[in-house]
């Protein structure tokens, strides 16, 4: 699985199965967040679904090699024997982890409402790292897409301001200092890991391998850093049910689709398929939480449906990445008609 060509309908079936992976994982998460007494610690189950990703994508390698000869030397060349490789997958998950933290930061120091309007700034951050990182062009049409998509997200996902007698002291230049940190290392480190999987013929899985070994060390750090002396005293798995079990292998699955939707479309298209798994979890909660839909809600819903159908008009390859052109201005980049 390398940089073979790929039919519409194979894009169309990982796009799918990512968004409904996500619906179900999104309902299930809060399902389990919700009617546990014991809750379960959030750190060691994003580090158990790292471990899960690496031994998924270890089958897969298994699979594509086709004999353990074959795997073994895989192993060793890319992993065991590429130290800089690894380094260069590291990046993103050390940028998610920091992309997180501010994003902690920013739900201390801001009102709930404005976090929701400006984190949905991540949406055209990705699209102009895109343009910017893998020199490749979106017309019009497509930045309106984008920017409709922004919007549509936004509305989706408001919940007007409540009154409370709580007066908790934020800082909100820290909170927005805090929420550009984090829509830039949401745009880069997603941008940044389609570069590398684009750049080269190096199989999926061995950079999603690369990825996870880094991504279980990071995760397991944040255990201790967050949790440790709870983890220690209760126990690691401590609250987990069959349910966080099925939340933890839809997410993994969840995973590794996401890399092949980056691998062979864009993060902008995966952007959209979450925005898409947004309406539908939210859809799925009015029958299973009771939640009410709004007259916000369903125009954006409108909004991000339509924005889905007009990014998807032009008609472009972005399964590699186009070589640097120094003649070319950086504006037409931007904008092409």
């Amino acid at each position: 699985m390398a940089n073979e060509p790929v039919s519409v309908v194979f894009k169309l079936y990982c796009l799918t199965v990512m968004t409904l992976v996500a619906a179900t994982y999104t309902v299930a998460l809060r399902y389990t967040r919700t009617v546990s007494s014991d809750l379960y610690f959030s750190t060691t189950a994003v580090c158990i679904t790292e471990v899960i990703k690496l031994f998924l994508s270890l089958g897969m390698l298994a699979r594509e090699t086709g004999s353990f000869g074959r795997f073994k030397s895989s192993i060793i060349e890319n992993v065991i024997r590429s130290p800089a490789e690894l380094m260069k997958l590291s990046i993103p998950s050390l940028v998610y982890a920091v992309q997180n933290n501010m994003a902690f930061i920013a739900l201390s120091n801001l009102d709930a409402a404005v976090y929701q309007v400006t984190y949905q700034l991540k949406i055209p951050c990705t699209a102009l790292c895109t343009v910017l990182m893998l020199n490749r062009s979106l017309n019009r049409l497509q930045w309106f897409s984008v920017f409709m998509l922004c919007g549509g997200v936004t509305l989706v996902q408001w919940t007007p301001v409540e009154a409370t007698k709580v007066q908790v002291q934020q800082n909100q230049f820290l909170g927005f200092m805090a929420i550009a940190v984090a829509v830039i290392c949401s745009g880069f480190a997603g941008v940044y890991f389609e570069k590398v999987l684009k750049s080269s013929d190096t199989s999926l899985w061995v950079r999603n391998i690369q990825m996870y070994l880094s991504g279980i060390v990071v995760t397991l750090a944040g255990v201790f850093m967050s949790d440790g002396a709870q983890v220690l005293a209760k126990g690691f798995f401590f609250g987990y049910t069959p349910w966080v079990c099925f939340v933890i292998m839809m997410a993994s699955v969840g995973g590794l689709y996401t890399s092949v939707v980056v691998k062979y479309t864009d993060n902008i298209m995966k952007g959209f398929s979450a925005a898409a798994a947004i309406v539908l979890s939210t859809v799925a909660s009015v029958t299973l939480f009771g939640l009410q839909i709004t007259v916000t809600f369903a125009s954006g819903a409108l909004l991000v449906c339509i924005s889905i159908y007009l990014y998807g008009l032009p008609k472009q390859d972005t399964s590699k990445v186009a070589k640097y052109d120094l003649g070319k201005d950086v504006k037409s980049k931007l904008i092409t008609v």
